[in-house]
């Protein structure tokens, strides 16, 4: 574990020692061992995303000849042909169009398909000579202008094929109520055998070692996309995706991560430009460049930023240290954060959604009022809000997050939702504009945690049995911040976001066991913001 910072494994380490103190889903092989023959030319499935009014974003991969396989480089060029249809027989076909791919691309395929209706539900597919792909289901985002009654979308990150089963996605392939699925990073994982999880492994990566190279990125991502449950997924509703840190290497920042060694791994700015050449071929998200922070709107209702929290950040602080003070130091990069506050205080669309791979709202130890102990801490050289030990996170980068809750504040801006993964936990949480005088500080914004898809929290760590060990940090985590409404450590599995005039209210679904392909998912709890409050509370009611 890298000295300077914080990371998810070291909070769920932490907390999991002071609770002690008070108390192969079968799938197609994949990499360079992969073998295809005529039947399986789409064996890594298809998926949509990014809907826009007129418009989606289609992809799938081809596998023409049994050499092409992903990651080797081999394999001729060859015509897809794509089809978008008003109807899963495919009697109304609206769009169609043939694209060429190869192993300069992977033999990927993504196509950017315009002209569609506004909030309409299409069937897509693709051809290559006589093999047809799985048909896919989308659907275009509403009218800019139009009144929307009500969006749902599923929430989810952190799925590390070697921790489990990804039977929190087939929870909500099996919704036929969604709009889209919101994927806030942690897609997949880039370690090796023996990395996190620590001291277990469900199901193997490949390849065989932690990935580096291009090769190794597209074959890791071809690997993932073998998953039935994330193939039944993908076909079912369009993705709306963000990365985090995996997607490259665990706690990375602009120049470098913790899991990343130039002496014995490269250099990093090959190993950075490898992953995202590998991610753009292969998942269904529109990108300017290297850019992947973007705006999508659904109608006068809501309007989401997607924003990108670890290509332009600088290097995380050391735990307690009043450098996370620093205004020279930022999470979002000077660009990135002007797009974002202009973007929420210019906003004509209701809700204010914010999909952030990490938490905005402070854990602090303790929470302490600014104004105060503002010249202490800086004569000792302590953060100025209080102890900040998540420096990984929003916490890492006061002066980056005052920014922003400022600017909420001061431009009246109402009904932000923030929305956030890659802690292996669930919360729910006011965004107070300071965290040590609240709730004599107004809340500026709500924001929802979800949890992991399978990535290791503290029971799996202890390995003791669910809701035992965690309790009493749970309870701590709360008494010293006011703000946090609910903490919950152990659970894994998918969120439902329902989003009305009225109100936005986030619904947590858990499994049963994440080593079973075939595991229950159970209905656990809700969490509801009221339009114009700022402030969440615990909703009885389910929205489904």
């Amino acid at each position: 574990m890298s000295s300077s910072s914080w990371d998810r494994r070291t909070l769920l380490r932490a907390t999991g020692a002071a609770a002690l103190g008070v108390a192969a889903a079968t799938s197609l092989p994949s990499g360079a061992h992969a073998a295809a023959d005529a039947a399986t030319s789409f064996q890594h499935g298809v998926a949509s995303g990014d809907p826009l009014p007129d418009g989606v974003l289609l992809w799938t991969r081809i596998t023409p000849t049994a050499d092409a396989v992903p990651g080797s480089g081999a394999g001729p060029e060859v015509e897809v042909r794509w089809e978008v249809a008003a109807d899963a027989s495919f009697g109304a076909v609206v769009a169609s169009g043939v694209v060429r791919t190869g192993p300069d691309r992977d033999h990927t395929v993504k196509v950017d398909v315009t002209g569609l209706s506004p909030a309409t539900r299409y069937a897509y597919r693709f051809r290559h000579g006589g093999q047809l792909s799985p048909v896919g289901h989308t659907r275009t985002a509403p009218a800019p202008d139009a009144p929307v009654a009500r969006l749902r979308f599923g929430v989810v990150s952190c799925a590390n094929w070697q921790a489990g089963h990804f039977a929190a996605y087939r929870y909500l392939a099996e919704r036929g109520d969604l709009d889209a699925v919101l994927h806030l990073g942690d897609y997949l994982y880039e370690y090796g055998p023996g990395g996190f999880p620590l001291g277990h492994s469900v199901r193997p990566h490949d390849p065989p070692r932690e990935a580096l190279t291009l090769a190794d990125y597209r074959r890791r991502h071809a690997q993932y996309k073998t998953d039935p449950h994330l193939q039944r997924l993908h076909a079912a509703h369009p993705f709306v995706v963000t990365w985090d840190d995996h997607e490259v290497a665990n706690d990375a920042w602009s120049d470098g991560a913790q899991n990343h060694t130039p002496d014995t791994e490269g250099d990093y700015a090959a190993r950075k430009a490898a992953a995202h050449r590998a991610y753009f071929e292969w998942m269904p998200v529109r990108n300017a460049g290297d850019r992947i922070y973007r705006r999508l709107r659904f109608g006068r209702l809501a309007e989401l930023s997607l924003l990108d929290l670890r290509s332009y950040r600088s290097r995380q602080a050391k735990p307690l240290d009043g450098a996370v003070d620093d205004p020279d130091r930022t999470i979002t990069g000077r660009e990135q954060m002007r797009w974002l506050v202009d973007g929420l205080v210019d906003s004509t669309a209701q809700w204010k959604l914010v999909g952030t791979s990490v938490m905005v709202s402070p854990v602090l130890l303790p929470p302490l009022p600014a104004d105060l102990t503002g010249p202490v801490a800086e004569l000792l050289g302590l953060p100025r809000e209080g102890g900040a030990v998540l420096t990984d996170q929003w916490d890492g980068y006061a002066a980056d997050r005052r920014t922003l809750l400022r600017a909420l504040a001061d431009n009246h801006v109402r009904d932000t939702v923030f929305l956030t993964g890659d802690i292996h936990s669930s919360w729910a949480a006011d965004v107070p504009l300071d965290a040590g005088t609240y709730p004599l500080s107004p809340s500026v914004a709500a924001e929802f945690v979800c949890t992991s898809v399978t990535s290791d929290n503290i029971d799996d760590l202890l390995r003791v049995p669910p809701r035992t060990a965690s309790i009493p940090v749970e309870a701590g985590l709360m008494a010293l911040n006011r703000h946090l409404r609910w903490v919950e450590l152990d659970s894994h599995g998918p969120s439902v976001l329902e989003v009305t005039p009225a109100g936005a209210q986030m619904d947590w679904y858990y499994l049963a066991d994440r080593t079973e392909a075939d595991s229950g998912v159970t209905y656990a709890r809700s969490y509801r913001v009221r339009a114009g409050t700022h402030r969440v509370r615990r909703s009885w009611i389910p929205i489904d």
